[in-house]
């Protein structure tokens, strides 16, 4: 079961055991991480953006054009780390993944 470390809204670290198949949303929505999900994770909406540590990157599966448009349409938008966090499926290669919640728009 992989790891995910996500740094909330006011930089505390948490440690989230994760099932591999779910994404990463639903992850840190039901570890009470304060993350929206208004959509429930259909990405329509942005309310689960975060940013993906730079190590990691390369690892994830790249953008769909209208994740990347939801994304830059955020006030928060940072060119790269910048994900949805429903558009992350979490893997046993993802053991360690380390996010940090983008602040609410």
């Amino acid at each position: 079961m992989p790891t995910i470390i996500a740094v909330d809204r006011d930089g505390h670290e948490h440690r989230l055991a994760a099932d591999s198949g779910r994404s990463l949303m639903e992850v840190l929505r039901d570890n009470d991480m304060d993350v929206m999900a208004i959509c429930g994770g259909c990405c329509s909406c942005a309310t689960c953006h975060v940013y993906v540590d730079g190590d990691w990157l390369a690892a994830l599966d790249p953008q769909a054009p209208d994740e990347r448009e939801l994304v830059q349409d955020s006030p928060h938008f940072r060119d790269g780390p910048s994900r949805l966090s429903c558009q992350i499926r979490v893997a046993d290669g993802l053991d360690g993944l380390r996010v940090t919640l983008a602040p609410e728009d």
